[in-house]
C-alpha cells in the first residue's frame, strides 16, 4: 500500500448521518435499561447468571440488589482464573475468543480481560461514532480519502486454546477489521507485527505514505513520539494531509502545546475515552465540553459517588440518576461477561441529556499518605499551573510519598519537555506547593500543621521515562506512565529506575 485509496467518504457520510439521527431521538436511561435486560437475557443461563438469578431479575434496582461490585482481582480469583484460558458459559455464553492484556498501571500486574465478538462489534460501532461527530463538524471532510493510522501495540496474538487468542487490545481490533475497510487501514501486517517499540517507529517513519494519512489514533504520548521521527524525516507537518487526531487514554492537557506544531492547519482534534473493558464516551461537541456517554454500545455503565465506593452499601447511579459535578467511580456491566465491574476510572458529568463527562483519573490516583487526600486531577492541574508559571512543558511525571523518621513529603520526579535547569527545582517545588494548599483543604491543614513537609522536585534528563518504560518492556503501545505511587514499595523502585 503506498497512497491513498478511493474516496469513500461519500458512503461514511450516509452512515454517519443515519447513525446521529439515531442519537438524537434515542433516550439515554431508556436504552440503558433495555441494553441491561438484554444483557441479562443473553446471560441468564451461565454460571454466573445463574448463581446470581439473572433470570428473575426485573429493573434496575433489583440487579444492583443482587449483583454488588467486584474489581478485576474478584473476577480472577473467583470466575475466570479457575478456567482461564477457556472460559466457556462462565460470565458470558460460549467461549470467549479474545482476551485484552491490560497493563495495571497502578498495581504493575497484567490483567487478562475477556473480549467477546458482540464486544467487537460494540467498539467497531464506537469508531464509527468517533467519524460521525467528526463529520457533524467538519461537514466538508475526505476522511475516507486516504489512510487512517491507528498507533498502537504489536497486533501480534498469542493463541493460548483452541479458538482463543490474546495479546493488546489494538491486536485484537486489528484482528477483527473488516476486509473490505483494509485499504483504509494502516499500518499493514508485517508492520503493525513488530514487538519492538522503537524499531516500530523507525519502520513506520520510513514507510509510512505521509501525504495519503487523513486520521491519526492513539495514546498522545506515543502520538508526540512518531510525530517526531516522521518529523524528522518528511519536514514539517509530517502529516500533510492530516484532517483528524483522535486521542485518548492520558490526560490531553500535558500533551496539547507539545503535538499542536506537528498539525498542519485545520486539523481537528476529537478525545475518547476507551477501555479494554468497554467503550465509554467521545467528545461529541468542542474540547472540554464533556465527552458523550456511549449508552448503547454493549456497557451498561454505573455510577458511585467516589467517597462512598468502598462502603458496604454505595449509591449506584446510572442514566436516569446521575447529577453533574459529582465525582464518581465508573462501573461497567458488558456483553464481554463484566458485571458491575470497578472500572478504576473516575469521571465527573456536564451535562444529564445527553449525559456528557470529563474524565478526572483514576481511583487509585489519589495520594493521601500522610491525610492529605489529593486527587489526580488535582495533583495534575497544580503541576501545569506550577510549570505554567516558570515557563517549563511537562513531558512526563510520577509523584509519591517519601517516609522520613519524624515527617514524610512528596517527590515530584519531573521530566521537562526541554533541558531544563535543575535551579528551577527549588521554585517549582514553591510553586506546586502553593498551587496544591490553595487548591486543597486537606493538604493546607497537614502543611501548616506540620504533618508534612515542603514536597520535593527533581528534575530529570530528556529520555529518562522513556528508558524507564523500556527497561520495564512497557515502552510504547497502550502501556501509561503512571502519574501516582501511592505505595511507598513501589515509588522507591520507580524513584531508583528514573534516576539510576
Amino acid at each position: 500500500m503506498g497512497g491513498a485509496p478511493v474516496d469513500a467518504t461519500p458512503v461514511l457520510r450516509a452512515m454517519a448521518g443515519a447513525r446521529l439521527r439515531r442519537l438524537e431521538r434515542l433516550d439515554p436511561a431508556e436504552t440503558q435499561r433495555a441494553l441491561l435486560r438484554r444483557l441479562l437475557r443473553r446471560a441468564a443461563r451461565t454460571r454466573f447468571g445463574q448463581a446470581h438469578g439473572f433470570a428473575a431479575i426485573r429493573d434496575v434496582a433489583d440487579y444492583q440488589s443482587r449483583v454488588p461490585l467486584r474489581r478485576y482481582e474478584d473476577f480472577w480469583r473467583d470466575w475466570w482464573q479457575p478456567r482461564y484460558p477457556v472460559l466457556q458459559d462462565v460470565t458470558w455464553p460460549g467461549r470467549v475468543p479474545y482476551f485484552a492484556l491490560s497493563s495495571g498501571t497502578t498495581s504493575g500486574t497484567t490483567k487478562y480481560i475477556p473480549v467477546t465478538m458482540p464486544m467487537v462489534r460494540a467498539n467497531r460501532g464506537a469508531a464509527l461514532d468517533v467519524l460521525a461527530w467528526h463529520l457533524r463538524h467538519v461537514p466538508r471532510s475526505r476522511i475516507f480519502g486516504g489512510l487512517s493510522f491507528m498507533l498502537g501495540g504489536s497486533t501480534a496474538l498469542e493463541r493460548v486454546a483452541s479458538g482463543v487468542r490474546q495479546g493488546d487490545l489494538s491486536g485484537i481490533a486489528a484482528a477483527e477489521v473488516p476486509r473490505f475497510l483494509a485499504a483504509w487501514s494502516w499500518p499493514p501486517r508485517d508492520l503493525a507485527l513488530v514487538a519492538d517499540w522503537e524499531r516500530k517507529l523507525d519502520l513506520l517513519a520510513a514507510r509510512t505514505p505521509a501525504a495519503a494519512v487523513r486520521m491519526l489514533s492513539g495514546t498522545p504520548s506515543w502520538v508526540l513520539m512518531l510525530l517526531e521521527k516522521l518529523a524528522a524525516r518528511q519536514g514539517m507537518p509530517p502529516l500533510p494531509g492530516l484532517e483528524l487526531l483522535v486521542h485518548g487514554g492520558v490526560a490531553w492537557a500535558p500533551y496539547r502545546e507539545r503535538i499542536a506544531p506537528f498539525l498542519p492547519p485545520g486539523c481537528a482534534t476529537r478525545e475518547v475515552y476507551p477501555a479494554s473493558e468497554g467503550f465509554c464516551a467521545i467528545a461529541d461537541r468542542g474540547e472540554g465540553e464533556g465527552l458523550r456517554l456511549a449508552v448503547d454500545r454493549g456497557v451498561f455503565w454505573e455510577f458511585v459517588p467516589l467517597a462512598e465506593l468502598d462502603a458496604p452499601k454505595p449509591t449506584r447511579h446510572w442514566a436516569a440518576t446521575i447529577e453533574t459535578g459529582v465525582d464518581y467511580a465508573v462501573i461497567v456491566t458488558s456483553c464481554a461477561g463484566l458485571w458491575s465491574y470497578v472500572l478504576g476510572d473516575t469521571v465527573r458529568f456536564v451535562d444529564r441529556a445527553p449525559p456528557r463527562l470529563l474524565v478526572t483519573g483514576r481511583t487509585s490516583y489519589s495520594l493521601s499518605a500522610f491525610g492529605e487526600h489529593l486527587s489526580g486531577e488535582e495533583i495534575e492541574r497544580a503541576l501545569l499551573t506550577a510549570a505554567g508559571m516558570l515557563g517549563i512543558g511537562i513531558a512526563e511525571y510520577t509523584v509519591g510519598p517519601v517516609f522520613g523518621a519524624v515527617r514524610g513529603h512528596h517527590r515530584w520526579l519531573v521530566e521537562p519537555a526541554a533541558a531544563a535547569d535543575p535551579a528551577l527545582a527549588p521554585r517549582l517545588a514553591a510553586a506546586l506547593d502553593a498551587a496544591l494548599t490553595a487548591a486543597n483543604d486537606d493538604y493546607a491543614v497537614h502543611r501548616r500543621g506540620g504533618q508534612m513537609d515542603a514536597p520535593e522536585v527533581v528534575l530529570l534528563p530528556p529520555g529518562a521515562f522513556a528508558a524507564w518504560m523500556r527497561a520495564q518492556g512497557k515502552l510504547g503501545g497502550q502501556h501509561k506512565v503512571p502519574r501516582v505511587l501511592a505505595d511507598p514499595a513501589r515509588f522507591a523502585a520507580a524513584d531508583r529506575g528514573l534516576r539510576s
